[in-house]
């Protein structure tokens, strides 16, 4: 069942094209990465789709419902929810209180108390350290929590904007070890904006490469990273 379908999608900020008619489309339950250099048009991509900025043209499809220039708050209802790039973290709240934030659209009320007892079972740091300022944690526990935080709004399709972003390879490997298992627990669905193709081919799932606002390379990870029309595409080797 296809969950999220983009449709000849494309995005402006004043004259410059962010995204020329990108047209991809996510099954549930599937792992899908989004690589490509610095300005590929990666994080227009997702803010698209969570409403932050509206397409010109072309439409969005959640779980059947047409979200083309719908507002961030009518598309998480519906089951989208975005961990943004940099964390963003409310520093003076602390933990317990980030997440609850997480839950704060949620018209299921009765459901996350529920929701908080399975954010706590799976980052035990976060219980532990529940009245903690936000601001006080490191890198990767604030990476932990944007997530718990993400959870709280009881999502069927997670975006992650570069979740490895400024952590250490220890770090990124639990990051990775926590969304794989809260996709099998939780039948998530998930679109992961990942500079490093190393890190997919890992993880597994169909990759797409961006480059100047354009799907330029579409595949499995596993082979894309083998094959070296990946590293052509990336750079733009062969344009003319």
């Amino acid at each position: 069942m296809t969950l999220l379908a983009v449709d000849d999608v494309t995005v402006r900020y004043g004259r410059l094209t962010a995204l020329r008619g990108i047209t991809l489309a996510i099954t549930e339950g599937e792992v899908l990465f989004v690589t490509g250099p610095n300005g590929a048009g990666k994080s227009t991509l997702l803010n698209a789709i969570a409403g932050v900025v509206p397409p010109i043209s072309g439409a969005i499809t959640l779980d059947g419902a047409n979200v083309t220039g719908a507002s961030p708050e009518q598309i998480a209802r519906l089951g989208f929810s975005l961990v943004p790039e940099g964390r963003n973290v409310f520093a003076g709240l602390t933990i317990e209180e980030n997440l609850k934030v997480g839950a704060g659209m949620r018209i299921d009320k009765h459901k996350v108390a529920g929701d908080l007892d399975f954010v706590y079972r799976e980052f035990p740091m976060l219980a532990e350290r529940r009245h903690t300022a936000a601001g006080m944690l490191s890198g990767g526990q604030q990476q932990m929590l944007v997530i718990g935080r993400a959870l709280m709004a009881s999502p069927r399709l997670m975006a992650i904007d570069e979740p490895s972003l400024g952590l250490a390879p220890k770090i990124i490997d639990q990051v990775y070890d926590i969304l794989m298992r809260l996709r099998a627990q939780r039948t998530l669905t998930l679109l992961i904006v990942e500079q490093s193709s190393t890190r997919a081919m890992m993880t597994g799932g169909r990759m797409i490469l961006m480059r100047g606002g354009r799907i330029v390379l579409e595949g499995d990870a596993r082979d894309m990273v083998k094959d070296k029309a990946l590293k052509q595409a990336y750079f733009g080797f062969g344009d003319h």
